[in-house]
């Protein structure tokens, strides 16, 4: 999450979503339109008995429930994804800090822009991963802030207005800190690791948080609140705010599957990381999000990773005659460099680790 600047970018005029909702309620910018192959239209959603991301009790994991470890085994092999209850994080923290992202992003244009996103850069309000002036735009505006460790923050950038916004997301952020260190300990136990593995491995971990706001759309069936991606992270922790219209979505053999919210609950997804540690075990899975057309949307997102200075590259425990090394070993400080400098597209930044096996003729 460190700002990586981009020489001779031109990302063009770029309208804020808010604005446009508030002067041009029934117009939807070409920058904003996908192609009809993107369009989050009927076709490709679920329209049978609708599937759900499995959901994980924490506390029974604490308690060393013998079902519930092989069914956080399950979630992170077959969907990547899980809804976890029972987190520990107190409901009044994640009030607050729905509380004051919201009062961010209802302040007046001018106010927002005094943290601005510059091109290349992703920490500030505005919209990352533009590097174009004819790339599509999601319909968000997003604020996003390097947390931990410290040297990664960007003080001018972090909001005074609310004034109890620094405050909310320290609380808030060391708490899902914690919560990200217990899961990656039965997350090693499922792979039959020791439960310190990847803790130790990480070093420093690196933490940043971005908070996402769908405002409705006009033409939700045209536009996409976030392009598909998979996340570079270890492991990132979605909160969805109470009341918020359902918009996450994740890739499911081929369809895409609302993560329908639970109160209180917080979605868990695998990084690109942790797929390049088991070698493919645990996959990271593209996810998206779509707009509404009365109701908006807020997110909070925490992304947590490795030291920007640590080597990865598989675990030998993962490497077999029938499962062959699928990546390279890598800096991870340079895997962020290259995911931060790409547009979101599906899971094409992990080619940045891929062994290529074919080989040219």
């Amino acid at each position: 999450m460190a700002p990586v600047p981009i020489s001779s970018i031109n990302v063009g005029h770029i309208q804020d979503v808010q604005e446009l909702r508030k002067f041009q309620p029934k117009t939807i910018p070409k920058r904003y339109v996908r192609d009809v192959a993107e369009r989050p239209t009927l076709a490709n959603t679920p329209t049978s008995v609708p599937m759900q991301i499995p959901v994980i009790d924490l506390s029974k994991l604490d308690e060393n429930n013998t079902e519930e470890l092989p069914k956080l085994a399950a979630s992170c092999e077959e969907w990547g994804f899980f809804q976890v209850v029972n987190h520990g994080i107190d409901t009044d923290l994640l009030r607050a800090i729905e509380e004051v992202a919201m009062e961010f992003f209802m302040l007046p244009l001018e106010e927002k822009n005094k943290y601005p996103m510059l091109p290349g850069t992703v920490q500030g309000y505005g919209h990352a991963f533009v590097f174009s002036e004819d790339q599509n735009l999601d319909w968000c505006n997003m604020l996003a802030l390097g947390v931990e460790p410290f040297w990664i923050r960007n003080p001018k950038l972090w909001p005074t207005n609310p004034a109890k916004f620094s405050e909310a997301l320290e609380k808030y952020s060391t708490n899902v800190r914690k919560l990200c260190k217990k899961l990656l300990r039965f997350i090693a136990l499922t792979l039959g690791l020791n439960q310190d593995t990847f803790n130790d491995m990480f070093g420093e971990a690196v933490q940043a948080a971005r908070m996402n706001y769908y405002p409705p759309c006009p033409r939700p069936d045209l536009v996409l609140g976030l392009s598909p991606h998979s996340d570079g992270s270890a492991l990132t922790v979605l909160q969805q705010g109470t009341g918020s219209s359902v918009g996450l979505q994740v890739l499911k053999d081929d369809k895409w599957v609302p993560v329908q919210p639970i109160e209180n609950a917080l979605v868990i997804n695998i990084g690109d990381t942790l797929e390049v540690l088991t070698n493919g075990k645990y996959k990271s899975v593209e996810h998206r999000a779509v707009t509404n057309k009365t109701k908006d949307r807020l997110s909070i997102v925490t992304f947590y990773a490795p030291s920007y200075e640590i080597e990865l590259g598989p675990l030998p425990e993962f490497i077999d005659m029938t499962r062959p090394c699928m990546y390279r070993r890598y800096n991870h400080g340079e895997y962020s460099k290259h995911y931060v400098t790409n547009k979101l597209e599906g899971k094409k930044t992990l080619d940045f680790a891929k062994i290529q096996t074919k080989q040219s003729s």
